[in-house]
């Protein structure tokens, strides 16, 4: 008994002895908390010069100088310490003559986080007031993204004070009075504001410095001056602007009689021609990358070394001279958009990776499984890159398409090699349809998209009156619904304007899904909440 008694304490005191690195806990999910701060946080009277703030946790600060927003704003920045030095204590000296019976906020936007895990303590306001009271009246409401389901950034919502010298154009150059938080990522409310007259202004703030920068930053924005007190439930929605038209960079020459020219904004109205002296030969041709913000330029029939470019975009023109090197000319390379199934709401294209310009359908042959010749008729892109093909598709059948040498001429006189492609479609049963009504729409015209559940627009519908919606031969999928407010009519979604107080056109996003699997047709009503 003695024996056994012994072996068990000796492997209770080795049991011990492999303690001596304990594994580490649960992963510290907490924000840092204040304990206490000296003035008190939410003081009256207040007539000191500094201010120390302690927290439970060792704290760090990161960009705390263009993070940090003081309202009423001070003349002088305060002196904020530690910077970069873990810490439980933060230190504020400051080095302005306070105005009298008024509220100051110091919110830390996002610069204050915690030394281990960096939890960021999200608009941390410290808060007092130079008189007998603490200004309490807030507004808050809702933020959503104008055009997408979800927004991928939290927004900061701003308020600026509107007197005899405001101008809208503030939001590019000072920082706003007082500034929000968002609860979560539909809420937001502002705080400890003063009576007033303000702009309501809200930003994605990707440099985080509290000014718009159209390159870079959402906005939104209430349309009318609002009036503290007053109404206090703001809703806002986040868009894009589309930037003014400028070449960004260089234009530079990549083959021989290929230019690109890099640029900003909306260059659907951009025309380029050159101001160098040309022969009678010359041909030239444009077109936007679909991809990229570029402009391709393709010119046969000149020789000389440089050639000066004038670039034209409404009121604003730019001359620009590229040498031209000596390279090979960019051979054609042709593909099709399908090689496999070519779905029935589907169109073939040829690819080209330059644009034609001429097209002999008579080197064209388009045969069925029978070797039976299909009737189809053609159509260029603008960009003339994608050659359309349009046929009656049947069901379960098979097709060859071959083009001869000749078919398609590029703008440098080369055409293509013999081409062939073979694809089928599948059976009627591979597909299903959805018949859709939808109920409470608040005006006309509206623009309904089919998205499936990759988030790709897969079939898009018009309508100025009501009416019902027929969408045949999808593929399976579940589905949801988006329903654009067409308000000019030109059967696409368009963005807003600050400046001139434009909101962007209005978009919802119908809660059901509609789930619609092979050979199924599904009839649903869908209601818009008010």
């Amino acid at each position: 008994m003695r024996l056994f008694l012994s072996l068990i304490a000796i492997l209770v005191l080795f049991s011990c002895a492999r303690r001596g690195r304990p594994e580490g806990g649960p992963k510290d999910f907490d924000k840092p908390v204040m304990v206490r701060a000296e003035p008190e946080f939410l003081s009256l009277q207040f007539d000191d010069d500094e201010i120390k703030i302690y927290f439970d946790e060792f704290v760090k600060l990161q960009n705390v100088t263009s993070q940090l927003i003081v309202s009423p704003p001070l003349k002088y920045p305060p002196v904020i310490t530690p910077q970069g030095t873990p810490s439980k204590r933060i230190t504020i000296k400051l080095s302005d003559t306070l105005k009298e019976n008024t509220t100051y906020t110091f919110n830390f936007g996002q610069s204050i986080e915690d030394n281990t895990e960096r939890n960021v303590l999200d608009n941390f306001k410290y808060i007092f007031s130079t008189g007998d009271y603490i200004d309490s009246l807030k507004i808050g409401g809702r933020i959503s993204d104008a055009f997408d389901l979800e927004m991928t950034e939290g927004p900061t919502v701003m308020l600026f004070p509107v007197d005899e010298n405001f101008r809208d154009s503030i939001v590019f150059k000072e920082k706003p009075t007082y500034v929000g938080s968002t609860v979560d990522s539909l809420n937001w409310s502002i705080t400890n504001i003063k009576a007033g007259k303000y702009r309501l202004i809200a930003l994605n703030d990707r440099s985080k410095n509290y000014l718009f920068n159209p390159s870079e930053d959402k906005i939104a924005f209430y349309e009318d001056i609002i009036e503290v007190p007053g109404d206090t439930i703001f809703d806002l929605r986040l868009f894009r602007e589309i930037l003014p038209f400028e070449i960004e960079g260089r234009p530079k020459d990549i083959s021989k009689g290929h230019l690109i020219f890099g640029f900003q904004g909306d260059a659907s109205q951009t025309v380029i021609e050159p101001l160098s002296e040309t022969s009678d030969s010359f041909k030239s041709f444009m077109y936007k990358d679909r991809e990229k913000d570029t402009l391709h330029y393709y010119m046969s029939g000149f020789e000389k070394d440089s050639i000066r470019m004038l670039v034209v975009n409404g009121e604003r023109k730019d001359t620009v001279r590229i040498t031209l090197d000596e390279e090979e000319i960019d051979s054609m390379k042709i593909g099709f958009s399908h090689y496999g199934v070519i779905h029935p709401r589907d169109t073939l294209k040829i690819l080209s990776n330059v644009p034609v310009m001429e097209i002999d359908s008579s080197k064209f042959r388009f045969l069925d499984k029978d070797s039976v010749r299909v009737p189809f008729d053609y159509g260029l892109a603008p960009e003339r890159g994608r050659v359309f093909i349009h046929f009656e598709k049947k069901f379960g059948e098979e097709y060859q398409m071959e083009i001869d040498p000749g078919g398609l001429t590029d703008i440098m006189g080369m055409s293509n090699d013999s081409i062939r492609v073979k694809f089928k479609t599948g059976r009627r049963s591979d597909y299903c349809s959805i018949f859709l009504s939808l109920q409470n729409i608040k005006r006309y015209p509206i623009i309904v998209d089919l998205i499936n559940d990759r988030g790709m627009v897969v079939a898009k519908a018009f309508a100025s009156e009501p009416r019902e919606f027929e969408f045949r031969n999808l593929e399976p999928a579940r589905f949801k619904v988006r329903l654009i407010y067409d308000e000019n009519e030109n059967q696409k979604w368009d963005t807003g304007n600050f400046l001139e107080l434009l909101q962007p056109e209005e978009v919802y996003y119908f809660k059901n899904v509609i789930d619609a699997k092979a050979n199924w047709e599904v009839v649903e009503q869908l209601i818009l909440e008010p």
